[in-house]
């Protein structure tokens, strides 16, 4: 059982840097698929709503599906959705084609995020040790990887041809890594021995605890969701830097979040997952809103000090992040009496919406301010985050 555990997280391992490949690929060329579909921040804002509906739905989905037929089939599946989402936007000339593109990515994203996140949670069980903040560091890799690809492609390779070729790059690679994780019989699916409930009421006395998660990582998501998809047209807009440098800000932002995942696991053991993330909250919405409040003003005078700051705003983010969904997760799955993939769902979809949501609620606020001001929601989100750490047990 231990070698099957095994090859099943370095399956899962893998499987994550490529949801974090597929998920993040646009990042970079966000600004130039803006202006190739005529758009201005607040009516991108308003698209990217599009990503939220199919978010929810996947997620909702999922833990239904998961409960009743396991987690691989539901990611053999969502493997095939996410690259499809991303070369339908790669194609995107016209709203409607990028709502599409973009709904049917957060289709695809929820359901392998709430299948592979179940399977994690059965995987660090069996090894008897911490290892769901190492899977969300992969992801954290891919991500980083794919944005440094966007970024030294943006001079020489149009947006469609960068996306189209991740996507159909991440289609061949996506399937082999799931080929070793754990079938539906050794995955605790529908809670293994324990009698867990598929269905929970949406509100009620025993689901408040799914709630409380589930806002906490609501704000988590809502800030990197706004940084990775504003932090490039902040850098070039309010700031003046050039495309490639403009990818510098999640960029950086994702480095530190792989930074704080690979420590993750033993940050977790070491402070508990209520600290872990009360700390990482608190460092991550300070360190961001000093960045901006900083680095913005000084970019007109000193263009390279600012960049510096505003890049070490971001890396605060990613460190505060970093380990929030890992703890939150675990944290839902340990809720006696309802099965894990439905209380993953429950607080992932809380959270999953944040992170679509954001970016729509922050260009809304861009559009009636300016972004720099728009910046301060997801800041405060990131605080509200650290707070809610109180709802983990110890």
């Amino acid at each position: 059982m231990i070698e099957l555990a095994e090859r099943a997280r370095n399956g899962l391992w893998a499987t994550f840097f490529f949801m974090g490949v597929v998920s993040m690929a646009w990042v970079a060329r966000i600004p130039e698929i803006r202006d190739a579909n005529g758009l201005n921040n607040g009516q991108l804002g308003l698209i990217l709503i599009s990503s939220t509906i199919g978010a929810v739905i996947g997620a909702q989905l999922a833990g239904r599906l998961i409960h009743t037929f396991g987690t691989k089939p539901i990611i053999n599946g969502a493997v095939i959705i996410m690259p499809v989402g991303l070369i339908v936007m790669g194609f995107s000339t016209s709203p409607i084609t990028l709502i599409v593109g973009l709904f049917v990515m957060g289709l695809g994203y929820s359901s392998m995020d709430i299948s592979s996140n179940t399977q994690a949670v059965v995987i660090e069980k069996l090894l008897n040790k911490r290892v769901m903040s190492s899977f969300h560091a992969l992801w954290s890799c891919g991500a980083f990887a794919t944005t440094i690809l966007g970024g030294a492609l943006a001079k020489h390779v149009s947006p469609r041809d960068n996306l189209v070729g991740v996507g159909v790059a991440c289609l061949f690679l996506f399937i082999p890594s799931t080929m070793h994780l754990l079938p539906p019989k050794l995955d605790d699916h529908n809670g293994g021995e324990e009698e867990t409930q598929a269905k929970i009421p949406f509100f009620g006395k025993d689901v408040l605890p799914l709630w409380g998660m589930g806002i906490g990582l609501l704000g988590g998501l809502i800030a990197e969701g706004a940084v990775s998809d504003w932090g490039a047209i902040l850098l070039r807009d309010d700031m003046g830097y050039e495309v490639g440098v403009n990818a510098s800000a999640f960029a950086t932002f994702s480095l530190a979040m792989i930074t704080a995942r690979f420590m993750g696991d033993r940050a977790l053991d070491r402070f508990g997952p209520r600290k872990t993330v009360l700390y990482g909250g608190y460092l991550g919405g300070i360190g961001l809103g000093l960045g901006i409040a900083i680095g913005v003003p000084l970019s007109h005078s000193h263009p390279l000090l600012a960049l510096i700051i505003v890049n070490i705003g971001f890396a605060c983010a990613g460190l505060g992040i970093g380990p929030m969904f890992p703890a939150y997760i675990l944290a839902a799955s340990q809720i006696p009496g309802i099965a894990s993939s439905v209380a993953i769902a429950r607080v992932g979809v809380i959270g999953l919406a944040g992170y679509f949501i954001g970016p729509s609620v922050t260009g809304a606020i861009a559009q009636l301010t300016s972004l720099p001001i728009a910046m301060t929601y997801p800041i405060l989100m990131l605080l509200l985050a650290g707070y809610q750490s109180h709802i983990i047990k110890k």
